[in-house]
């Protein structure tokens, strides 16, 4: 039977004429780990219309034949001299590089080698990895699974005096003991006036009655990556300004996610809960997009943006949807979930509640 790495290895090589090469240099960790299935933080592979070939150095040998069978093995160091043996071995005039990916001293290694025209390709790969198969969305949802139980224990770690360092700690160590490999990234605890900081790092600030609590994370399963967020307020009763902006942001996160589906624009998604955020008066406090594609890395396309290049959403993309309000000196809210898109619409991943936000002491 095909492997999935094979058939990803032929749809590259159905776009080669595309854009116009002969073949396409891939040097990026994640898109290599994408087309081979190699793991190694080392690595290189050239695809031509009858080569696929791994390089990698003596650390990783054994296990890029175990991980990548379907790629021939290039023994090689860390050296311009190693990765000009491999392009030159290909044998083809034309190669294409990830202009997103490489650096500019990479660059100019790659075109100090004669006899090779190199021609920039901006997220080819990215763009193939934008659709998942069944066997990725099935991982997303293990790692979905993990966040959510996680996020359940939330109010039985508050205690007064917690710092967000020491819940966001707490966090982490769950999600390992229920079987995550790791964390999707540092995770957003942030309390009080610290939430209207959309990314702000945990700190020593303790928690303190009446006010919010922003829970941003996600665990990490098998390559692949969760994410989610929730609000709560810790009080003996919400202040009736979160309850009011938490049912602002919810209804908007509810008319994006009424919107989008297979086909659409990804600025559709993100103005129709830019509208219901404007239309309530906080349109000036909702500066980041509505949210983000999710695989092999935390934030890949689409990007549900306005100031961003509009994208069609397709089938079976994963995305979050992430709508939010950060009022300065107060607090911010925001709501995060995580679907896959569907012909008519969205399917959730994300499961935990999104009601009861109240946390008393």
């Amino acid at each position: 039977m095909t492997s999935i790495f094979s058939k990803r290895t032929m749809q590259v090589r159905d776009a080669l004429a595309e854009w116009q090469v002969d073949g396409l240099l891939v040097t990026n960790a994640t898109n290599c780990r994408w087309l081979s299935g190699f793991t190694g933080s080392f690595c290189a592979l050239l695809i031509t219309s009858d080569k696929a070939v791994l390089a990698t150095d003596s650390r990783y040998w054994l296990q890029a034949a175990d991980q990548a069978p379907d790629f021939e093995l290039f023994q090689a160091r860390r050296t311009t001299q190693d990765m000009a043996r491999l392009i030159l071995s290909a044998g083809v005039p034309t190669i294409g590089f990830e202009a997103n990916r490489v650096t500019f001293l990479q660059a100019q290694e790659l075109q100090a080698i004669e006899g090779i025209s190199w021609k920039p390709l901006n997220k080819v790969l990215e763009a193939m990895r934008m659709v998942k198969t069944a066997d990725e969305i099935g991982t997303i949802q293990e790692a979905a699974v993990i966040t959510d139980a996680a996020m359940a224990r939330v109010p039985a770690f508050i205690t007064p005096g917690i710092t967000e360092a020491e819940l966001a700690w707490r966090l982490e160590q769950h999600m390992r003991e229920l079987g995550a490999s790791g964390m999707a990234f540092p995770p957003i605890i942030a309390f009080g006036p610290n939430s209207a900081l959309p990314h702000h790092a945990p700190g020593e600030r303790e928690l303190r009655e009446d006010e919010v609590i922003l829970v941003d994370m996600g665990a990490k399963f098998n390559g692949y990556h969760s994410d989610l967020t929730r609000t709560y307020y810790y009080g003996k009763t919400a202040d009736p300004q979160f309850l009011e902006i938490f049912d602002i942001v919810l209804a908007a996160q509810t008319a994006a996610l009424d919107q989008i589906k297979a086909g659409i624009n990804t600025v559709v998604g993100h103005l129709a809960a830019a509208d219901v955020i404007n239309d309530a008066g906080y349109g000036d406090y909702f500066g980041h997009g509505l949210g983000h594609g999710l695989g092999l890395e935390i934030h890949e396309i689409p990007y549900l943006s306005a100031i961003r290049d509009p994208q069609t959403i397709k089938k079976d993309c994963t995305i979050t949807i992430e709508p939010g309000i950060y009022l300065p000196d107060w607090g911010g809210i925001r709501i995060e979930d995580l679907v896959q898109v569907t012909q008519n619409g969205t399917k959730p991943i994300s499961r935990s509640p999104k009601t009861s936000p109240l946390i008393t002491p």
